[in-house]
C-alpha cells in the first residue's frame, strides 16, 4: 500500500492556485452531502512516529510519501522517518525551496521526488512567487550533483495562464533541468471559483488543442528516437490501453493510496484533510492491508469512460465545488485526453510491432503521487 504522511499544514509559499484562494470569495458548492471538518486536527504531526512504524510493519510492501503543506518545513521528521521507518520506498511531494537542506544520504534514499514547477520561469514565478523558478532549478541540480538517481517529476499545476503545449515541451526539451518525468494537474473543481474564471474558453481554445498536439508530439518522439517520454497523463492510460486493462481511480485514492492525518487518522486522499466522516481508521489499530475502499460515485457511475478515467478526483466528486456546467467542461477535457490517446493507439502499437519501442518502455511506478488524469 501507499501512504501519504501529512507532516504539517504549514507552507513557505502562497501560490495563486492554492493558499491565495483563501482570500477569494467562493460560490456555494453544488454537493448536497454535508462535509464535517474536524476542527481539532493539529497543524503538525502530533502522534508518536513509533505508532506509524508499527502500523506499516503490518504491510508487506509499504510506501511512504511525505506531504504537507510543505513537508520540508518539518525536515526533522523527514530525516527521522527515512532513517527509522520500515518502508520499502520513500517518496515526497515538495516545492523544493528547502530541498538543498536535506543531507544527500537522506535525499538519495528517495525513489521518487515530485517537485512543483509550472513551466517557464515567468509562469512559475507568476504563480508561485519571484525567484521560485531559479531556486527550484538550483536545488534539483544540486541533488543530482550529489548523487540522486531516482525519479524526479516536474509536477505542474495548469490554469488559464498556462499554454500546456509550450509548458510541457519547455520542461521536456531542457535536460539541464534534471527532470526525468512530467505530470500536470488542472486547477479545476477544487474550490468554488468557477464564476471567477475563464476556464471554459481556455479549455476549448487552448488546453484541449494543446493536449492533442502533445499526444502527437509524444508519439513522434517514439518514432524519431525510440524513447517513450514519461509524461504521466499519457503513459499510465496508454499502458492500460495497450494491455486492454480497466482502471479504478488512477491516483490510487480510496483503494491503494491513503493519507495519514497529523493525528494518525487515515483518509482516502491527502486533500481530504479533516473530512472525518470519510476516515477509514486510525494507525493505532487499523490493518493497512484491509482498509475500507471509498468508491468514486455520483455522475461518474454512469460515465462511458469511467474505466479509463477512474473518476478523476474523489474529493471533487464528493464536495462538488463547481456547478454541473463547470463539471461538464472538466469532464470534456478528460474525454479529449481519452480520444487523443485512443486515436494514437494504433500508431503506438505499430511502433511496438516494428521494434522501434517496447511495451516494457511504458512500465512505471504506480501511485507515486501523480493524479494521472489532470
Amino acid at each position: 500500500m501507499y501512504f501519504h504522511i501529512i507532516l504539517t499544514d504549514d507552507c513557505n509559499l502562497c501560490c495563486r492556485y492554492c493558499r491565495a484562494k483563501a482570500f477569494e470569495d467562493e460560490e456555494d458548492p453544488d454537493s448536497d452531502v454535508p462535509v464535517e471538518i474536524d476542527e481539532r486536527l493539529k497543524p503538525d504531526l502530533s502522534y508518536d512516529p513509533q505508532l506509524l512504524y508499527r502500523f506499516i510493519e503490518k504491510d508487506p510492501d509499504p510506501t511512504i510519501t511525505f506531504y504537507g503543506g510543505e513537508p520540508l518545513m518539518r525536515r526533522d521528521l523527514v530525516e527521522k522517518m527515512v532513517r527509522e521507518a520500515p518502508a520499502r520506498r520513500f517518496m515526497m511531494q515538495t516545492n523544493a525551496i528547502l530541498l538543498d537542506r536535506l543531507p544527500p544520504e537522506i535525499v538519495n534514499r528517495f525513489t521518487t521526488i515530485l517537485v512543483s514547477l509550472d513551466g517557464r520561469k515567468e509562469l512559475t514565478d507568476g504563480n508561485r512567487g519571484d525567484g521560485v523558478f531559479d531556486t527550484v532549478i538550483k536545488n534539483v541540480r544540486t541533488i543530482r550533483a550529489n548523487g540522486y538517481t531516482g525519479e524526479l517529476i516536474a509536477r505542474m499545476t495548469v490554469t488559464e495562464r498556462t499554454d500546456i503545449f509550450d509548458a510541457v515541451r519547455y520542461l521536456a526539451d531542457n535536460p539541464y533541468h534534471s527532470f526525468s518525468s512530467i505530470h500536470w494537474q488542472m486547477d479545476a473543481n477544487f474550490t468554488g471559483d468557477f464564476g471567477h474564471r475563464t476556464f471554459a474558453e481556455w479549455a476549448k481554445n487552448s488546453y484541449n488543442p494543446g493536449i492533442r498536439a502533445l499526444v502527437t508530439a509524444w508519439v513522434d518522439e517514439m518514432e524519431k528516437s525510440g524513447r517513450v517520454l514519461f509524461w504521466y497523463p499519457f503513459i499510465d492510460p496508454m499502458e492500460d490501453l495497450l494491455f486492454g486493462r480497466q482502471s479504478l481511480l488512477r491516483c490510487g485514492g480510496g483503494h491503494t493510496n491513503y493519507a495519514i492525518m497529523t493525528d494518525g487518522h487515515i483518509a482516502p486522499c491527502p486533500i481530504m484533510i479533516g473530512m472525518k466522516q470519510y476516515y477509514v481508521g486510525h494507525i493505532r489499530d487499523a490493518d493497512p492491508t484491509n482498509l475500507q475502499k471509498i468508491p468514486v460515485g455520483g455522475e461518474c457511475e454512469t460515465c462511458a469512460i469511467r474505466t479509463f478515467c477512474g473518476g478523476r478526483c474523489l474529493y471533487s466528486s464528493i464536495v462538488k465545488p463547481w456547478k454541473p456546467e463547470g463539471r461538464r467542461i472538466v469532464c470534456g477535457t478528460v474525454e479529449n485526453l481519452h480520444d487523443a490517446l485512443r486515436a494514437a493507439l494504433p500508431r503506438v502499437q505499430e511502433l511496438i510491432r516494428g521494434g522501434r519501442i517496447r511495451i516494457e518502455d511504458f512500465a512505471h511506478e504506480k501511485f507515486n503521487g501523480c493524479e494521472i488524469i489532470p
